[in-house]
């Protein structure tokens, strides 16, 4: 099981990136602000100086076709916003 599942790359979180020096990141469920730390310290070898996590529940969404409306559920998921040592950072488009 992984601990971080995707970078954020949102307009947001581009423009907080270079104004505060934080990266977003969706990651595990289940995983607790040391665990990310400690995944994001290993993975990009950056020093993490503070972490900020947001539980989003997931939606209901419908939709209607010819044979009928259609139920389901996007899933829920945890964002963590990393704050970085000053002067360091992760180019996540080094090898584009």
């Amino acid at each position: 099981m992984s601990i971080l599942k995707k970078p954020l790359i949102t307009e947001k979180s581009t423009a907080s990136g270079e104004k505060l020096g934080q990266i977003g990141f969706v990651v595990d469920n289940e995983a607790t602000k040391p665990e990310i730390k400690k995944a994001i310290e290993d993975m990009y070898k950056v020093s993490v100086t503070g972490i900020s996590t947001m539980n989003y529940a997931g939606k209901a969404k419908s939709r209607s076709t010819k044979k009928g409306l259609f139920y389901g559920r996007k899933p829920a998921f945890k964002k963590a916003f990393v704050t970085l040592k000053e002067g360091q950072t992760i180019d996540f488009f080094q090898n584009v």
